[in-house]
Parts: structure tokens; sequence; C-alpha cells
């Protein structure tokens, strides 16, 4: 079983982003980058299908193909995805930040190119949040789909995906190929070793252009302004409980 994994480079989480004076997007100069978590944590399923860990049986993923779309420097997240045991890579250049549906036609095009049994991807990327690529995809694609997993089980040519709701838990059964979006409890990433980090600079990554795909990416949104969200103000000292009870009251809360 072939299983692709679409991973993108963003602002590592633990920087605090800066929006440009200019308010046209986000300051990226001198920032630390790195793979969107939710996408890590695809990439180590992804890993573990092929290992035999946790509930799958060994073997059931026989090649990982990491897939990027983004400038050069994500040759590196691609390498670390590697590191971590994807088998090999391809990043598709591109010197814009694509819009979700751009994405999905692109990723649409090098499915069809790479004809996975699965595609495994992050729910949505920590940088634009807007959680819509893999249903788009999936949508383009006329495959069933699964998002937020929890636990992923593969057999009998099933994807059994146990998912997070507002309820509670919902397990649902997907006829492969089909597309799966995981959630933060799937699965800790584990660290890629130095052995590890070596094996995977030598490990294939070819680079395409998103021309090579003859898709339409052509955005259809425009960013009016991008600005920081306001400044919490300063709380209010009282002296006593009865105070406090009073502000609560003079202030509708109670």
């Amino acid at each position: 079983m072939k299983v692709l994994v679409p991973v993108k480079r963003v602002i590592d989480y633990n920087v605090k982003a800066r929006v440009k004076a200019d308010q046209t997007g986000v300051d990226l100069a001198n920032v630390k980058m790195s793979m969107n978590p939710f996408d890590e944590i695809a990439v180590e399923e992804a890993v573990r299908l092929k290992e035999g860990k946790e509930h799958h049986a060994a073997g059931t993923a026989t090649e990982i193909v990491v897939v990027s779309i983004g400038v050069t420097q994500a040759q590196e997240t691609i390498r670390t995805a590697l590191a971590m045991g994807a088998d090999r890579g391809v990043l598709i250049q591109s010197d814009s930040d694509l819009e979700p549906l751009a994405v999905a036609k692109v990723l649409k095009a090098v499915v069809e190119e790479e004809k996975p049994d699965l595609v495994l991807m992050g729910k949505q990327s920590i940088d634009g949040d807007n959680n819509a690529v893999g249903q788009m995809l999936a949508a383009l694609l006329d495959w069933p789909q699964a998002t937020f997993a929890s636990k992923l089980e593969i057999g009998g040519g099933k994807a059994t995906v146990t998912r997070e709701i507002d309820g509670g838990l919902q397990t649902l059964a997907a006829e492969l190929p089909a597309v799966v979006t995981v959630d933060l409890r799937l699965n800790t990433p584990r660290y890629a070793s130095l052995p590890n980090i070596m094996k995977a600079k030598k490990k294939e990554i070819a680079v395409k252009a998103v021309a090579d795909y003859c898709v339409d990416t052509a955005p259809r949104l425009k960013v009016q302004k991008v600005t920081e969200p306001p400044k919490r103000a300063a709380g209010v000292k009282v002296a006593s409980a009865a105070e406090l009870v009073e502000t609560l009251k003079s202030a509708g809360v109670l």
C-alpha cells in the first residue's frame, strides 16, 4: 500500500507571529520555520503503518511519499519527513502561498500521478487554519474522506477511523483509496535520530513546478489587511470579596 503525505512549511509553533508594517501579511523574515505539527503527526502515522507499530500490522504501508508545495527551503521540511522514515519526496515549487482550493487541485494531480492507496494529511495548517484542503481534495478525487482522526486502522481494503466530534467519538469505515486528515491525539511524532538524518540526505526529492501539473491556481480571494489581535486590557484590583461581588453585579455578571 502506498501512502501519500502532504506536508507544509510553516512558522514554528513556538514563535510569536509578527504582522508586517503595511498589514499585507505575516512577517517571515528571519523567523524559524518547521513542519506543520498536524502534518508531522500524519508522517508519524504513515511510518507506523510501515513499521507495524501500535495496532498496525507490519508492512501495511510499503511506500511513503511526502509532497510539499512551497518555496525551495521546503526541501528541509521534506528531509525532516524522510528522516522520520518516509521513502521519497516531491517538492512542487511555488513562490506564492497558494489558496486551499489551488493546493487541493495540485494535490489531485499528484495523486493521479502517484496513485496512492491512502492520502494521510494534517487536518489543517497552523498558519492559515483553513481546515479545507483535505475535504476539497477528497471532493475533487471523489474519494471517501474521514477527518479529525484520533485512531486509524487499515484492513480488508478499508480505513477504519475514530474521529473526534463535539458529542464524543465517531467511528467511520472508508473504502480505500481514501483521504484521512489527522488530529492531535492520533500519536506523538518521533524525533529523528542522527543516523536517520544522515540517511535522509541520500533519499530522493523530485523537484517540480506548479506549471508542470497544468492546473488553475489563480487566487479567488483577496486579503484586505492582516492585523494583530487587540491587546488585553489590564485587570482591576479589589480590596475585598464583598467589593468583588458588587463589581460583578454592576457589570451584569451576577
